[in-house]
């Protein structure tokens, strides 16, 4: 055997990647033309490359193409279909835009749609031209398009930095990285530089004004080397793909994982696009990590907060959130649980109190504590101030001025109270006593009525107390002592303990939220059924996330329904209906507070199930959630549609299960009736045959014709049972009741099955007084009928069978008796099953018969039983209601 061992591919992975093959194949292929700036050639180059596929047969329409009034750009346009753009009114101006929907209705097989990232005009239904490409790309359009360097996200700081232009209009990094092809556009600068000179890029007072500033030969150097540097690193990325699609050995770049720590800070966001691009050359994966402490959050710090998580997650990031006040040790904990490699931090532009006591600076503590994972810090492009933080080291205040005047009213009352027995405890006591209360008062409230307290309490007990009385003097060293004492203490001591109860507040509304988790799970779990969970749905996000919201989800035919309808509270329009549509084939949240639709009153979530998308789920929601809002938004919708998906799954195994035994009745009704019709039918023709083709005696040809009749009879039971179970099926058995002879009855029946009871002695039970019975006729005699002919096949010839009518409790009581082997135990509850047929049943028969004795009772209000005699044999009892005649 070889040194190596056979590398045999896993089954799994190989599953994996043709399902992804065969998810990529399903959209369209976007193609990128690169360039680091405007006036290298991208819209040119495309236009091109256009006519190259349309030589190759390909339909091509323009979506969108911007010429700039170039001439060699406006001929190439030529022998396109361009489709129309469409007008947006904004602030009384006409804006042309891309028309999404006509592009998706034309469904060419490749549209040209120039400057991925423009901004789109408001109204339109995303905000940003890439959001319209994706849309396109759903649909299985392939998209050419044109894109510069500086609007990469995650380059616009360095370009900023390079240019001195701020670069507003950008685009996720994953567009440009899932992109199936990029082609770079380059020229050097030299000629870029001609080029404006000679007026091809921008008018001659433009291009002289653009020379001066964002296109100086070194800029464009630097943005040139970013473009060809992004372009070889992406090609860097495919090889190591393609390595391993096609499982070549090689040196893999493995085990790099990166860990960014983002704040509140304007600065996390320069952190995390340098992480990005790292990353990137790297080959590693990054998670972004927030600490949560103690320290409360202004609405600012909230809002920037959230829009650096945004940021990461568009930058394709994992973000964790854990709660801690030691940040150090908050972050070592998860880089050594996550396998973390490398840590990367900002460096702060501030010195705390904190670092200058030499207390606690953060990366010096974080490098002591990092051990073999590697810490990179990042400073920041703003000069560093020489001074301190404040507000890094002292605790924020936002209590109401209410709660400074309770605190107030009860340091003073605890004064007073101290005051009036100052004589009899002494003034030592009294400073245990004020400093219990500043400890009772940080249960209730918070940080900054606490250290006013604390802060009073001391001047009081100085003041009032402290020898000599009425003035801050103080002689006694001791005392001195006492009061810094005093002061220190209760000033720790009310600052812990509100730390304390802020995290513990902070624990709890996570706590309730997880509560609120399980006891959703444990709601769902204990209902079936699509409208069940579909109103445990709005039930928990009226309790818990006080929404206005209508909840569409698919049907069993797969079609988007609000269900129920009586529990929405959002009646939607057919503008919204179609937004639902949309949001439910892209996978995708709309509508307010989102860039798609974001002029729309609602917003709409997809219900995204394991293998697709169930439904949406629209509210009317008037602020941004918070993260740990959105997590438990997340989780929750994440049960809801995990339990209804379930009871989709259930439903298709409920019919897959139905069609399964549907076949098998099928199966066992075509045997059956085939054999049935079989044996009547041949006999049929064999009597015929054989009285047409031969001259017989008188007597054969009697037995002849009683053969063909007999056949005949038993052809015409078989059609009329089937035609009798077809109408309880379609529930057209309607009785139709007069009173009758209960001889009358018996006699017809006896006389229809005169053949068959002759091997039988057929004993009649009626009582002479019976009075008329009130039933169907035609239905009863059916019964009869059948009931009686079940008892001949299945009792030995020379047998007995009895047939009894009489009255009793008011009701009509039919017996009918065999003496054959009756019915095992375990079958007796299935005799009037349809198509059953006993174990031990002789061949022939569908199994209907007894199914129609049921149907027709019923049919009259009343039952039918059957059960084992005394003496052996089958018992069949009919109960039917009796009715008196007027």
């Amino acid at each position: 055997m070889n040194d190596f061992e056979i590398d045999r591919p896993n089954p799994d992975e190989l599953l994996a990647a043709l399902a992804k093959e065969e998810e990529k194949n399903k959209r369209g292929k976007l193609k990128i033309f690169f360039g680091m700036c405007a006036g290298v050639g991208k819209t040119y180059t495309m236009l091109q490359a256009a006519h190259v596929e349309k030589k190759k047969g390909n339909d091509i329409v323009i979506g969108y193409v911007e010429t700039h009034k170039r001439k060699e750009t406006e001929a190439l346009v030529h022998g396109f279909e361009i489709i129309p753009r469409k007008a947006i009114e904004y602030k009384s101006t006409s804006v042309e835009e891309m028309d999404l929907d006509a592009i998706i209705a034309r469904h060419p097989q490749i549209v040209l749609v120039d400057e991925l990232a423009h901004t789109n005009a408001p109204g339109s239904r995303h905000n940003k031209r890439y959001q319209d490409v994706q849309e396109l790309l759903e649909n299985g359009i392939n998209v050419f398009t044109t894109l510069n360097v500086q609007h990469l996200e995650s380059r616009t700081d360095t370009v900023a930095q390079i240019t001195g232009v701020i670069i507003r209009e950008t685009l996720p990094d994953f567009i440009f990285e899932t992109s199936d092809d990029i082609e770079l556009v380059d020229i050097t600068p030299d000629e870029l530089l001609q080029r404006l000179s000679d007026g091809k890029v921008y008018t001659p007072e433009r291009s002289k004004e653009a020379v001066n500033n964002f296109f100086r030969k070194g800029n464009i150097t630097a943005l040139r080397e970013m473009s060809l540097r992004i372009v070889a690193d992406r090609v860097d990325n495919q090889l190591h793909d393609y390595m391993q699609d096609k499982r070549i050995r090689g040196p893999w770049k493995s085990g790099l994982h990166f860990l960014v720590a983002i704040g509140v800070s304007p600065s996390s966001q320069g952190l995390l696009k340098w992480a990005k691009n790292l990353a990137y050359t790297m080959g590693a994966n990054v998670e972004a990590l927030y600490v949560e402490t103690s320290q409360r959050l202004t609405p600012r710090d909230h809002e920037q907060l959230d829009a650096n998580i945004e940021l990461a997650k568009e930058l394709g990031f994992k973000v964790r959130i854990v709660t801690n006040d030691d940040l150090v040790k908050a972050i070592i904990n998860y880089a050594q649980k996550e396998n973390i490699t490398h840590i990367i931090v900002g460096k702060s532009r501030f010195s705390s109190l904190k670092s200058l006591l030499k207390l606690g600076n953060f990366v010096n503590r974080l490098i002591k504590y990092s051990g073999n994972i590697d810490v990179y810090i990042l400073g920041s492009d703003t000069p560093v101030e020489d001074k301190i933080n404040i507000k890094s080291t002292i605790p924020t205040f936002t209590s109401r001025s209410r709660q400074y005047l309770t605190v107030s009213l009860i340091v003073a009352l605890t004064s007073v109270l101290s005051y009036l027995v100052r004589d009899i405890v002494g003034y030592q006591v009294v400073s245990v006593i004020l400093l219990f209360m500043v400890s009772l008062l940080a249960l209730f409230y918070g940080t900054g009525p606490v250290l006013f307290a604390a802060t009073a309490s001391a001047l009081i007990w100085d003041y009032f107390f402290i020898p000599p009385q009425f003035t801050f003097l103080i002689q006694k060293p001791l005392d001195i002592l006492l009061l810094v004492m005093f002061f220190i203490v209760a000033l720790v001591n009310g600052t812990l303990t509100s730390r304390v109860r802020r995290q513990e507040k902070k624990i709890r509304v996570r706590e309730e939220r997880t509560h609120a988790l399980y006891q959703l799970t444990k709601d769902l779990n204990s209902v079936s059924g699509f409208d069940e969970v579909i109103k445990i749905a709005y039930d928990f996000i009226n309790r818990y996330f006080k929404l206005e919201c209508s909840i569409v989800v698919k049907n069993d035919v797969n079609q988007l329904e609000v269900m129920p309808k009586e529990n929405s509270t959002i009646q939607l329009t057919e503008s919204e209906m179609s937004i639902i549509h949309w949001v439910e084939k892209n996978s995708m949240k709309a509508g307010n507070l989102t860039s798609t639709l974001p002029s729309n009153e609602f917003t709409y979530y997809p219900l995204i199930g394991s293998n697709s998308t169930l439904g949406v789920i629209v509210v009317k929601q008037t602020k941004v959630f918070t993260h740990g809002e959105e997590q438990f938004w997340e989780s929750s919708l994440s049960q809801i549609i995990g339990k209804y998906e379930r009871e989709l799954l259930r439903n298709a195994t409920r019919k897959t299960y139905m069609i399964s035994e549907s076949e098998k009745l099928y199966k066992t009704l075509f045997n059956s009736i085939s054999h049935e019709l079989r044996i009547p039918i041949a006999a049929i023709m064999g009597s015929s045959e054989t009285l047409l083709e031969q001259q017989l005696p008188e007597q054969i040809q009697q037995e002849l014709y009683s053969e063909i009749n007999t056949a005949s009879i038993r052809l015409n039971r078989l059609v009329e049972n089937l035609l009798n179970m077809s109408r309880l099926e379609s529930g057209r058995i309607t009785p139709h009741p007069d009173w009758c002879d209960a001889h009358d009855l018996v006699n017809s029946v006896s006389e229809s099955l005169q053949n068959e009871l002759e091997s039988f002695t057929f004993k009649i039970d009626i009582p002479d007084d019976l009075p008329l019975i009130y039933v169907d006729f035609g239905l009863i005699e059916q019964v009869l009928h059948n009931l009686v002919l079940n008892a001949t096949q299945h009792s030995p010839k020379g047998s007995a069978i009895e047939l009894k009518i009489e009255l009793a409790d008011d009701n009509l009581f039919i017996k009918v008796t065999d003496r054959g082997h009756g019915f095992p135990e375990d079958e007796l509850s299935s005799v009037f099953d349809k198509f059953y047929r006993g174990k031990d049943a002789k061949a022939g028969g569908t199994g209907l018969g007894l199914s129609i004795v049921k149907g027709f009772v019923e049919a009259h209000n009343g039952s039918v039983s059957a059960a084992n005699g005394v003496n052996g044999g089958a018992v069949f009892t009919l109960k039917i209601p009796k009715k008196e005649k007027k």
